[in-house]
């Protein structure tokens, strides 16, 4: 559980460029929200997350993806994740119900599991 802002921060070499990777991870906190100018004032994707088996955490990524676009408008690619799909019998948002979600705020989206590491990759792709 984070506590707090867990940070990563990690440069990556691609084939034709060379990428920063930044992860800010405030748990959706709500007095952490003012920060998010501050950290996606350069970004170009913006990955919000939200638990499969926390209904509250799902309800509040419209917010955040607003908060997003009233930042950076439409300079920003942004993916919606559900994460822990490795605690499947404790599912409270089906797939379908992410999948439209993203489609209603015209994003990405994916499934996850950060334990298991089940498309982790993907959403850096």
């Amino acid at each position: 559980a984070t506590i707090g802002i867990d940070f990563l921060s990690k440069t990556m070499y691609l084939e034709d460029r060379t990428v920063r990777l930044q992860l800010w991870d405030t748990a959706g906190q709500e007095r952490f929200r003012s920060l998010i100018p501050s950290y996606i004032r350069d970004s170009t994707v913006a990955v919000v997350v939200y638990d499969i088996t926390n209904l509250n955490s799902f309800q509040q990524t419209s917010k955040w993806i607003d908060d997003v676009r009233t930042e950076r408008g439409s300079d920003v690619i942004i993916m919606l994740v559900g994460n822990k799909t490795d605690l499947a019998d404790k599912r409270q948002i089906t797939i379908e119900e992410g999948e439209q979600r993203a489609k209603e705020l015209s994003v990405m989206f994916i499934e996850t599991s950060a334990k298991t590491g089940y498309n982790v990759k993907q959403v850096g792709r």
